[in-house]
C-alpha cells in the first residue's frame, strides 16, 4: 500500500484528506500538536481498513520530524508528503505595525522552516517510490495584499517559492503547491473570529488533491477551485 505523511491532520483538510486516502487504500503518518484530538482523528481514519501511525508532536521539533519519517519507512516507505501544518503568527490577526516578531518567527519557522526540514527527512523514501510527491499546502494571502495577512502571506511566500525550486531539483518526483481557496477551518476562525460569513467546509477541496494526485500534473502552483472546475 502507498504511505503518506500528513502533518497537521488532526482537523480541517488534512482531516477529509487522510479520510479520504484511507478510502483509497492508502497507510498513514499523521501528525498534530494536540494528542487527544489527532488520536480521535486516527481512529477514524483507521475504520477504512488502512494502518495509520498518530504522532503527536511540534513539527518544529527535529526529532518529532525524525519521527515521522522513521513511522513512515516501519509502514514501508513515503509515496506522499503533505506539509499542512501552519501557523499565523497572530490570533486574531493584526497589521504589520502591531505583529509581534515573535509571532512572525513562529509563522516562518512553522510553514517553511520546518515544512523544508521535513522535505530534507522525506526525500530519500520519496526518491525510493515509484511516483513520489510533495503537497504543499498554500493561500491567496501568498499572491495578494490582504491587509492583517502579511505575516502569514510572506510564510505562504516563502514556502511556495520552496516548492517550486524544489520541482526544479527534483525532477523524478512532483512537488505541487495548492491554494485550497475560501474554506471554513479553525485557523480561519482564530484569524478573523468575528467573520461570521459561510464558508465551504474542507472536505468539498480533497477532490481537486485527489485529482492531482491521479493524474500527476507537472509540479508546480495549483488553484483547488480551478482543479474542481476541470481546469488548470
Amino acid at each position: 500500500m502507498p504511505v503518506a505523511i500528513i502533518t497537521g491532520a488532526s482537523k480541517g483538510l488534512a482531516r477529509a484528506l487522510a479520510e479520504a486516502l484511507a478510502a483509497r487504500g492508502w497507510d498513514l503518518v499523521l501528525d498534530a500538536r494536540t494528542a487527544e484530538v489527532l488520536k480521535e482523528t486516527a481512529v477514524r481514519v483507521a475504520e477504512h481498513g488502512t494502518r495509520v501511525e498518530a504522532l503527536a508532536g511540534d513539527v518544529t521539533d527535529p526529532a518529532h520530524r525524525s519521527a515521522l519519517v522513521a513511522a513512515a519507512r516501519r509502514l514501508g516507505g513515503c509515496e506522499l508528503l503533505v506539509n499542512n501544518a501552519s501557523a499565523l503568527g497572530a490570533e486574531p490577526l493584526v497589521r504589520l505595525e502591531e505583529l509581534p516578531l515573535e509571532g512572525l518567527r513562529r509563522a516562518l519557522e512553522v510553514n517553511v522552516v520546518a515544512a523544508l526540514g521535513l522535505v530534507q527527512e522525506a526525500l530519500p523514501l520519496l526518491r525510493r517510490a515509484r511516483a513520489g510527491a510533495v503537497i504543499t499546502v498554500s493561500s491567496d494571502a501568498a499572491v495578494e495584499p490582504y491587509g492583517t495577512w502579511g505575516g502569514y502571506g510572506a510564510s505562504k511566500a516563502a514556502l511556495d517559492h520552496l516548492a517550486a525550486v524544489l520541482g526544479v531539483e527534483e525532477p523524478g518526483l512532483r512537488v505541487w503547491a495548492v491554494d485550497p481557496g475560501d474554506m471554513a477551518t479553525d485557523l480561519y476562525a482564530a484569524a478573523v473570529p468575528d467573520d461570521d460569513g459561510v464558508r465551504p467546509e474542507p472536505a468539498g477541496v480533497v477532490p481537486a488533491f485527489l485529482r492531482l494526485l491521479d493524474e500527476r500534473p507537472a509540479s508546480g502552483r495549483y488553484g483547488a477551485p480551478a482543479l474542481l472546475e476541470g481546469r488548470r
